[in-house]
Protein backbone atom coordinates (compact mmCIF):
# COMPACT_ATOMS: atom_id res chain seq x y z
CA UNK A 1 0.00 0.00 0.00
CA UNK A 2 1.16 3.38 -1.26
CA UNK A 3 2.28 4.98 2.25
CA UNK A 4 0.35 8.26 1.20
CA UNK A 5 -3.05 5.89 1.51
CA UNK A 6 -4.81 5.07 4.51
CA UNK A 7 -7.37 2.45 4.86
CA UNK A 8 -10.17 1.56 7.20
CA UNK A 9 -7.93 0.03 9.55
CA UNK A 10 -5.74 2.61 10.41
CA UNK A 11 -8.85 4.63 11.68
CA UNK A 12 -8.79 2.24 14.88
CA UNK A 13 -6.95 4.91 16.72
CA UNK A 14 -5.30 8.47 16.70
CA UNK A 15 -1.49 6.91 17.48
CA UNK A 16 -2.27 4.57 14.61
CA UNK A 17 -3.31 7.33 11.95
CA UNK A 18 -0.76 9.99 13.27
CA UNK A 19 2.65 7.81 14.25
CA UNK A 20 5.60 10.19 12.60
CA UNK A 21 3.39 13.15 11.62
CA UNK A 22 3.67 16.46 13.27
CA UNK A 23 -0.04 17.58 12.50
CA UNK A 24 -3.34 15.37 13.24
CA UNK A 25 -4.99 14.38 10.22
CA UNK A 26 -8.17 16.30 10.12
CA UNK A 27 -9.57 16.18 6.52
CA UNK A 28 -9.60 13.11 4.04
CA UNK A 29 -10.68 12.00 0.47
CA UNK A 30 -12.59 8.64 0.21
CA UNK A 31 -12.18 6.83 -2.57
CA UNK A 32 -11.53 3.23 -4.49
CA UNK A 33 -9.11 3.39 -5.59
CA UNK A 34 -8.14 7.36 -4.10
CA UNK A 35 -4.10 7.05 -4.52
CA UNK A 36 -4.33 9.05 -7.57
CA UNK A 37 -6.17 12.01 -5.89
CA UNK A 38 -4.73 15.61 -6.13
CA UNK A 39 -6.84 16.70 -3.55
CA UNK A 40 -4.08 16.65 -0.77
CA UNK A 41 -2.07 19.27 -3.38
CA UNK A 42 -5.24 21.65 -3.25
CA UNK A 43 -5.97 21.30 -0.02
CA UNK A 44 -2.68 21.06 2.28
CA UNK A 45 -1.32 24.43 0.99
CA UNK A 46 -4.86 25.71 1.77
CA UNK A 47 -4.59 24.26 5.50
CA UNK A 48 -1.26 25.72 5.56
CA UNK A 49 -2.06 29.22 4.68
CA UNK A 50 -5.13 29.26 6.82
CA UNK A 51 -2.53 28.49 10.19
CA UNK A 52 -4.89 25.53 10.70
CA UNK A 53 -3.36 22.71 12.62
CA UNK A 54 -3.84 20.04 10.81
CA UNK A 55 -3.23 17.32 7.55
CA UNK A 56 -5.34 16.41 4.41
CA UNK A 57 -5.39 12.43 3.79
CA UNK A 58 -6.16 10.21 0.98
CA UNK A 59 -8.37 6.84 2.74
CA UNK A 60 -9.13 3.80 0.55
CA UNK A 61 -12.63 3.03 1.21
CA UNK A 62 -13.99 -0.42 -0.42
CA UNK A 63 -17.60 -0.09 -1.93
CA UNK A 64 -20.20 -0.76 0.81
CA UNK A 65 -18.08 0.78 4.02
CA UNK A 66 -18.64 4.65 3.20
CA UNK A 67 -20.77 4.41 6.22
CA UNK A 68 -18.59 3.12 8.65
CA UNK A 69 -15.45 4.90 7.48
CA UNK A 70 -17.42 8.30 8.24
CA UNK A 71 -18.19 6.98 11.28
CA UNK A 72 -14.64 6.42 12.16
CA UNK A 73 -12.98 10.05 11.00
CA UNK A 74 -16.36 11.32 12.82
CA UNK A 75 -15.23 9.64 16.03
CA UNK A 76 -11.40 10.99 15.70
CA UNK A 77 -12.65 14.26 15.43
CA UNK A 78 -12.10 14.90 11.70
CA UNK A 79 -13.78 18.20 10.24
CA UNK A 80 -15.15 16.56 7.38
CA UNK A 81 -13.97 14.88 4.00
CA UNK A 82 -14.51 14.95 0.25
CA UNK A 83 -16.21 11.87 -1.17
CA UNK A 84 -14.75 10.64 -4.72
CA UNK A 85 -15.98 7.75 -7.36
CA UNK A 86 -17.33 5.19 -6.33
CA UNK A 87 -18.90 6.52 -3.10
CA UNK A 88 -20.51 9.87 -4.00
CA UNK A 89 -24.17 7.88 -4.44
CA UNK A 90 -23.54 5.89 -1.20
CA UNK A 91 -22.57 8.72 0.77
CA UNK A 92 -25.95 10.67 0.22
CA UNK A 93 -27.35 7.52 2.64
CA UNK A 94 -24.65 7.71 4.88
CA UNK A 95 -25.32 11.39 5.96
CA UNK A 96 -27.77 12.67 8.81
CA UNK A 97 -28.32 15.99 6.70
CA UNK A 98 -28.22 16.26 3.24
CA UNK A 99 -28.21 19.84 1.28
CA UNK A 100 -31.11 20.82 -1.41
CA UNK A 101 -28.31 20.25 -4.05
CA UNK A 102 -26.80 17.35 -3.12
CA UNK A 103 -30.44 15.83 -2.51
CA UNK A 104 -31.68 16.65 -5.96
CA UNK A 105 -28.38 15.73 -7.91
CA UNK A 106 -28.66 11.99 -5.56
CA UNK A 107 -24.94 12.37 -4.58
CA UNK A 108 -22.63 13.84 -1.89
CA UNK A 109 -19.51 14.72 -2.49
CA UNK A 110 -18.23 16.76 0.48
CA UNK A 111 -19.20 15.69 3.94
CA UNK A 112 -18.76 18.36 7.33
CA UNK A 113 -19.37 16.96 11.07
CA UNK A 114 -21.67 18.48 12.94
CA UNK A 115 -22.60 18.17 16.50
CA UNK A 116 -22.16 14.57 16.03
CA UNK A 117 -23.64 14.34 12.79
CA UNK A 118 -22.77 13.84 8.89
CA UNK A 119 -23.85 17.08 6.57
CA UNK A 120 -23.54 16.17 3.20
CA UNK A 121 -22.73 18.76 0.22
CA UNK A 122 -22.31 18.53 -3.63
CA UNK A 123 -20.20 21.09 -5.14
CA UNK A 124 -19.73 19.57 -8.63
CA UNK A 125 -22.55 21.34 -9.89
CA UNK A 126 -21.18 24.70 -9.05
CA UNK A 127 -17.67 24.18 -9.67
CA UNK A 128 -18.37 23.23 -13.31
CA UNK A 129 -20.65 26.35 -13.68
CA UNK A 130 -17.43 28.13 -12.32
CA UNK A 131 -14.90 26.39 -14.59
CA UNK A 132 -17.24 26.80 -17.66
CA UNK A 133 -16.98 30.81 -17.07
CA UNK A 134 -13.13 30.67 -16.00
CA UNK A 135 -11.86 28.71 -19.25
CA UNK A 136 -14.42 30.31 -22.11
CA UNK A 137 -16.45 33.34 -20.99
CA UNK A 138 -19.83 32.12 -21.12
CA UNK A 139 -22.42 31.33 -18.45
CA UNK A 140 -24.66 28.39 -18.85
CA UNK A 141 -27.95 30.31 -19.23
CA UNK A 142 -28.91 29.59 -22.80
CA UNK A 143 -26.50 27.33 -23.96
CA UNK A 144 -27.09 24.20 -25.93
CA UNK A 145 -25.07 21.50 -23.96
CA UNK A 146 -24.60 17.46 -24.21
CA UNK A 147 -22.98 15.73 -21.35
CA UNK A 148 -21.74 12.30 -22.29
CA UNK A 149 -21.79 9.97 -19.27
CA UNK A 150 -24.85 11.63 -17.62
CA UNK A 151 -25.52 8.59 -15.51
CA UNK A 152 -22.95 9.12 -13.11
CA UNK A 153 -22.34 11.27 -10.28
CA UNK A 154 -20.86 13.88 -12.22
CA UNK A 155 -22.91 13.94 -14.87
CA UNK A 156 -25.66 14.27 -12.81
CA UNK A 157 -24.21 16.90 -10.64
CA UNK A 158 -23.50 18.57 -14.18
CA UNK A 159 -26.71 18.44 -16.05
CA UNK A 160 -28.57 19.29 -12.92
CA UNK A 161 -26.16 22.68 -12.48
CA UNK A 162 -27.00 23.38 -16.25
CA UNK A 163 -30.63 23.28 -16.09
CA UNK A 164 -30.79 25.16 -12.44
CA UNK A 165 -28.58 27.88 -14.43
CA UNK A 166 -30.99 28.46 -17.40
CA UNK A 167 -29.58 25.87 -20.11
CA UNK A 168 -31.78 25.84 -23.20
CA UNK A 169 -31.42 22.80 -24.02
CA UNK A 170 -29.67 19.29 -22.27
CA UNK A 171 -28.69 16.38 -24.44
CA UNK A 172 -27.77 13.76 -21.74
CA UNK A 173 -25.99 10.54 -23.29
CA UNK A 174 -25.13 7.53 -21.71
CA UNK A 175 -24.41 3.85 -22.05
CA UNK A 176 -27.62 2.80 -20.60
CA UNK A 177 -30.19 4.72 -21.33
CA UNK A 178 -32.91 4.28 -18.33
CA UNK A 179 -30.26 6.50 -16.34
CA UNK A 180 -30.40 9.31 -18.24
CA UNK A 181 -34.56 9.06 -18.58
CA UNK A 182 -35.11 8.97 -15.16
CA UNK A 183 -32.56 11.88 -14.82
CA UNK A 184 -34.43 14.13 -17.38
CA UNK A 185 -38.20 13.20 -15.69
CA UNK A 186 -36.73 14.54 -12.34
CA UNK A 187 -34.50 17.72 -14.11
CA UNK A 188 -37.64 18.12 -16.11
CA UNK A 189 -40.40 18.62 -13.38
CA UNK A 190 -38.35 20.72 -11.54
CA UNK A 191 -36.55 23.05 -14.53
CA UNK A 192 -39.95 23.13 -17.51
CA UNK A 193 -37.79 25.79 -19.19
CA UNK A 194 -35.08 23.78 -20.34
CA UNK A 195 -35.58 21.17 -22.93
CA UNK A 196 -34.30 17.59 -22.57
CA UNK A 197 -33.15 14.68 -24.80
CA UNK A 198 -31.94 11.48 -24.08
CA UNK A 199 -29.37 9.81 -26.16
CA UNK A 200 -27.64 5.63 -26.02
CA UNK A 201 -24.04 6.56 -27.10
CA UNK A 202 -24.58 4.11 -30.47
CA UNK A 203 -27.59 5.98 -31.15
CA UNK A 204 -27.47 6.96 -34.79
CA UNK A 205 -28.52 10.89 -34.15
CA UNK A 206 -25.40 11.20 -31.84
CA UNK A 207 -23.95 13.36 -34.42
CA UNK A 208 -26.13 15.30 -35.62
CA UNK A 209 -27.54 16.64 -32.59
CA UNK A 210 -23.84 17.14 -31.05
CA UNK A 211 -23.52 20.10 -33.98
CA UNK A 212 -26.37 21.78 -32.89
CA UNK A 213 -24.91 22.12 -29.19
CA UNK A 214 -22.92 24.79 -28.17
CA UNK A 215 -20.49 22.98 -25.61
CA UNK A 216 -19.71 19.59 -25.22
CA UNK A 217 -19.00 17.80 -21.90
CA UNK A 218 -17.59 14.17 -20.57
CA UNK A 219 -18.61 13.02 -17.47
CA UNK A 220 -17.72 9.60 -18.36
CA UNK A 221 -14.49 7.50 -17.25
CA UNK A 222 -13.57 6.86 -20.51
CA UNK A 223 -9.88 8.97 -20.98
CA UNK A 224 -8.48 7.96 -17.79
CA UNK A 225 -6.36 5.31 -19.36
CA UNK A 226 -3.82 6.51 -21.97
CA UNK A 227 -5.09 3.65 -24.45
CA UNK A 228 -8.48 5.27 -23.90
CA UNK A 229 -10.24 6.17 -27.09
CA UNK A 230 -12.87 9.64 -26.96
CA UNK A 231 -16.36 8.16 -25.71
CA UNK A 232 -17.76 9.63 -28.63
CA UNK A 233 -16.68 9.60 -32.93
CA UNK A 234 -14.65 12.55 -33.74
CA UNK A 235 -17.51 13.74 -36.54
CA UNK A 236 -19.54 15.18 -33.42
CA UNK A 237 -16.92 17.94 -32.85
CA UNK A 238 -17.04 21.29 -35.02
CA UNK A 239 -15.24 24.27 -35.00
CA UNK A 240 -17.98 26.24 -32.83
CA UNK A 241 -17.84 23.82 -30.06
CA UNK A 242 -16.55 24.39 -26.24
CA UNK A 243 -15.27 20.68 -25.43
CA UNK A 244 -14.70 20.16 -21.72
CA UNK A 245 -13.79 17.01 -20.69
CA UNK A 246 -13.62 16.49 -16.58
CA UNK A 247 -10.96 14.33 -16.34
CA UNK A 248 -7.73 16.22 -15.80
CA UNK A 249 -5.40 13.20 -15.75
CA UNK A 250 -3.98 12.97 -18.10
CA UNK A 251 -4.60 16.60 -19.24
CA UNK A 252 -5.72 15.90 -22.99
CA UNK A 253 -7.94 13.22 -23.78
CA UNK A 254 -8.68 11.84 -27.07
CA UNK A 255 -12.28 13.32 -26.36
CA UNK A 256 -10.27 16.83 -25.95
CA UNK A 257 -8.11 15.49 -29.23
CA UNK A 258 -10.22 14.94 -31.47
CA UNK A 259 -12.18 18.13 -30.69
CA UNK A 260 -8.82 19.63 -31.19
CA UNK A 261 -8.48 18.76 -34.92
CA UNK A 262 -11.54 20.35 -35.37
CA UNK A 263 -10.50 23.26 -33.93
CA UNK A 264 -12.94 23.57 -31.18
CA UNK A 265 -11.70 25.30 -28.08
CA UNK A 266 -10.98 22.69 -25.06
CA UNK A 267 -10.48 22.89 -21.29
CA UNK A 268 -9.75 19.87 -18.96
CA UNK A 269 -10.84 18.86 -15.55
CA UNK A 270 -8.71 21.02 -13.72
CA UNK A 271 -10.69 24.12 -13.23
CA UNK A 272 -13.63 22.46 -11.74
CA UNK A 273 -11.36 19.99 -9.30
CA UNK A 274 -10.18 23.34 -8.07
CA UNK A 275 -13.93 25.06 -8.19
CA UNK A 276 -15.23 22.06 -6.53
CA UNK A 277 -12.56 21.93 -4.06
CA UNK A 278 -12.95 25.68 -3.40
CA UNK A 279 -16.36 25.32 -2.44
CA UNK A 280 -15.42 22.36 -0.24
CA UNK A 281 -13.13 24.07 1.85
CA UNK A 282 -15.17 26.91 2.46
CA UNK A 283 -18.06 24.32 3.74
CA UNK A 284 -15.36 23.41 6.25
CA UNK A 285 -14.10 26.81 7.13
CA UNK A 286 -16.35 29.20 5.52
CA UNK A 287 -14.97 32.44 3.96
CA UNK A 288 -11.39 31.18 4.27
CA UNK A 289 -10.15 29.48 1.19
CA UNK A 290 -7.41 30.59 -0.55
CA UNK A 291 -8.21 30.41 -4.11
CA UNK A 292 -4.85 31.50 -5.93
CA UNK A 293 -2.98 28.91 -3.11
CA UNK A 294 -5.08 25.81 -3.87
CA UNK A 295 -5.06 26.54 -7.66
CA UNK A 296 -0.98 26.32 -7.41
CA UNK A 297 -0.96 23.30 -5.31
CA UNK A 298 -3.00 21.88 -7.78
CA UNK A 299 -0.45 22.96 -10.06
CA UNK A 300 2.84 21.28 -8.95
CA UNK A 301 1.12 17.87 -9.32
CA UNK A 302 -0.80 18.13 -12.63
Amino acid sequence: MNADVFVLEDLVSRKMLDAGHDKPAILAVLGFPVGHSASPAMHQPALDACGIDGRYIRLEVPVGRVAEALLGLRELGFVGANITVPHKFAALDACHQVDDEARLIGAVNTVKFVDGEVHGWNTDGLGFARAIREEFMVDLSGQRVMIIGAGGGAGQAVATQCARDGAARLVLVNRTLEKVEILASLLRRRFPATKFHCLALNDPQLEGVARQCQILVNTSSVGLRADDGSPVDANCFASHHLVYDTIYKPPLTSFLRQALLQQASVANGFSMLLHQGVLAFDIWYPGRAPLEIMRQGLRSVS
